[in-house]
């Protein structure tokens, strides 16, 4: 879809982009888990009116950024403000998914953006959503959908850079203003979306978005990791 495509010019160099290498992650491959975003821990630095943490870079797209680490209530988290706006934290790393399947955070969505629909260009707007990005250009994307059935699966782009597949993990307002838990097996997702074997993991991308319905959107996420089991 075209505004996909929009949304995602900077994502697209992204994913083709040379991954430096990890070495705190690469030596400990076999660890039970590999942290990705720590936000107890993070001396954020400020760029641009967001608050980022270290390793991930500012993206972007669409209107002002409103990126900071503040108090999700009872977690300390990345709060994220859309207004108009598409913004996006993302993160070069290299996992394996046959020894690392689980991707595990936590997120918490307080204001979702009206009549958000990722399967409509004129509505394409969620209040979160994590991609993960492979080596061979492919993305599966996990968001919280407003209007899109929970559990919905399906192909939400095909450009020439990248491949985008939609996975619906929460919807509507049924589980708005608490902080849910999520755990995805990337490697099963990713079998089920194209059909082959998942190769490493380059990328990821936190993104809030509500340009296109013009309204306005908020999240938090918390502790995010991969891990080798799925407790």
């Amino acid at each position: 879809m075209v505004e996909r495509l929009l949304r995602l010019a900077g994502f697209s160099v992204f994913v083709v982009v040379a991954i430096g290498c990890l070495d705190a992650f690469q030596s400990h491959a076999s660890a039970p888990a590999i942290i990705v975003l720590d936000v107890n821990r993070a001396a954020v630095s400020k760029s641009a009116s967001a608050q980022i943490p270290p390793g991930w870079d500012l993206k972007v797209n669409a209107g002002q950024p409103d990126i900071t680490l503040g108090d999700g209530s009872d977690e300390t988290a990345l709060h994220f403000r859309s207004a108009k706006s598409s913004i996006a934290l993302e993160k070069t790393i290299d996992v394996d998914p046959s020894q690392m399947p689980y991707l595990s955070w936590h997120w918490k969505v307080t204001q979702l953006p009206r009549g958000g629909d990722f399967r409509h260009s004129s509505s394409d707007d969620q209040a979160a959503q994590i991609m993960v990005a492979f080596t061979d250009r492919k993305i599966v994307d996990y968001i919280w959908d407003t209007t899109a059935p929970q559990g919905t699966m399906e192909s939400a782009s095909a450009i020439p850079l990248v491949h985008i597949f939609a996975i619906v993990c929460r919807s509507g307002f049924a589980d708005l203003n608490r902080w849910i838990p999520e755990v995805r097996n990337i490697e099963a997702d990713y079998q089920k979306a194209y059909g082959k074997p998942a190769p490493h993991v380059k990328g990821l991308r936190l993104q809030i978005n509500t340009q296109h319905t013009g309204t306005s959107a908020e999240s938090y996420f918390g502790e995010m990791a991969f891990r080798n089991t799925q407790s």
